[in-house]
C-alpha cells in the first residue's frame, strides 16, 4: 500500500510540475520582443463631366503608401524601425499627370533603458522623394526644384529617448549631425537648399534634434497620429529653426476600406522662407498588419491600430 501510495505520489508531483512548465512555456511564448505594426494603403479618386455647365474636368487620381514600425523591446534594450513610404498622381484632363505624394522617411532608433521610461539613444534618420518636382504644380515643362536626393537630408545623433508607452515617443538629441544632400547636378548652385557655392552636393550642420510621435483614439475606427520635429543648427544661425509637423487622420470604414486625411508643414529657411503646406484626402483600401499586442508589459495601448 505504501509503495502504491509512494508512486502515486510521485506520479502527482511529476504530472504538476509538467502543467507548471507547460505554464510557464505558454506565458513565455506570449511575450514577443519584436512588434510589427504597418499600413498599406492605396487611395483612388475620379470626377467625370459631361455638358455640365458649372464646368469641370475629368480627373483620375491615386496614391499608394506604406506606414510600418518595427520594434525590439527586451528587458531593458528598445529598438524602434519606421518606414514610411508614399506616392501619388493626379490626371486630369488638358492638364496632364501631376504628382500629388511624394515621400520617403526611413529611421532607426536603438536605446537603452537607464531609468523607467528613458533610454540613452541613438539613431539614423533619411528623408528624400521618390521624383522630380517643378515649380508650376509639378509640370515637367516648368522649372526643377527637387529630385530624388535633392535634397535629401540624413540625420545620425545621440541623445535620450522617453517612451512611457506606445502611443508617445519622444527623442532629444543634443548631438546630432545633419547633412542636407542635392545629387541632382541642375540644382547644385548656392543658395539652393543652403548649399556654399555652386557645385556643392552636400552641406553640414551639426546642432540639436527634437521628435516626437503622439498617437490619439478619438473614437472607435477613428484614430490620429501626430509627428513633430525641430532642428537648431549650432554652427550657423542656431535661431533659424527647422520645424516640421505631420498628422494622419484615418478613419477605418471595415477591415478593408478606410478613409484618410494627412496634413503636413514644414518651416526650413534654406528651402523657403515661408510656411509649407501640404494636406491630401483619399478613400480606398487599407490592409493593416498588427502583431506586436503582447510584445511586452505594455500592451493597454495598442488600440490606436485596431
Amino acid at each position: 500500500m505504501k509503495k502504491l501510495l509512494l508512486a502515486a505520489s510521485i506520479s502527482f508531483g511529476i504530472s504538476i510540475m509538467a502543467q507548471e512548465v507547460k505554464t510557464d512555456a505558454a506565458t513565455a511564448d506570449t511575450v514577443k520582443a519584436w512588434s510589427v505594426q504597418g499600413q498599406n494603403t492605396l487611395m483612388l479618386n475620379q470626377a467625370a463631366f459631361s455638358n455640365w455647365v458649372g464646368g469641370g474636368a475629368n480627373n483620375v487620381g491615386w496614391l499608394a503608401g506604406v506606414n510600418y514600425n518595427l520594434t525590439y523591446e527586451k528587458d531593458k534594450d528598445l529598438w524602434e524601425n519606421i518606414i514610411i513610404l508614399g506616392y501619388g498622381q493626379n490626371n486630369t484632363k488638358g492638364i496632364g499627370t501631376r504628382k500629388t505624394q511624394d515621400v520617403i522617411n526611413l529611421s532607426t532608433n536603438y536605446g537603452h533603458e537607464f531609468a523607467k521610461n528613458w533610454y540613452l539613444s541613438g539613431g539614423i534618420g533619411l528623408q528624400t522623394q521618390f521624383a522630380g518636382g517643378y515649380e508650376d504644380g509639378n509640370n515637367p515643362d516648368a522649372k526643377k526644384i527637387s529630385n530624388f536626393m535633392a535634397p535629401g537630408y540624413l540625420n545620425i545623433g545621440a541623445g535620450v529617448t522617453y517612451r512611457p508607452n506606445d502611443n508617445f515617443t519622444m527623442t532629444l538629441r543634443p548631438a546630432n549631425a545633419r547633412w542636407t544632400f542635392v545629387l541632382d547636378e541642375d540644382l547644385q548652385t548656392a543658395g539652393t537648399y543652403g548649399l556654399k557655392n555652386d557645385g556643392d552636393s552636400s552641406l553640414f550642420q551639426f546642432g540639436f534634434l527634437g521628435t516626437a510621435i503622439y498617437k490619439i483614439k478619438i473614437m472607435e475606427n477613428i484614430n490620429l497620429t501626430n509627428t513633430a520635429s525641430v532642428f537648431s543648427n549650432y554652427l550657423d544661425h542656431p535661431d533659424r529653426l527647422v520645424l516640421g509637423y505631420s498628422g494622419i487622420l484615418n478613419m477605418k470604414i471595415n477591415k478593408f476600406i478606410s478613409t484618410n486625411i494627412t496634413l503636413d508643414l514644414l518651416y526650413d529657411h534654406n528651402q523657403i522662407q515661408k510656411t509649407q503646406l501640404k494636406q491630401t484626402l483619399g478613400v480606398g483600401f487599407a490592409y493593416t498588419i498588427d502583431n506586436g499586442k503582447k510584445r511586452s508589459d505594455r500592451k493597454d495601448n495598442q488600440s490606436w491600430m485596431k
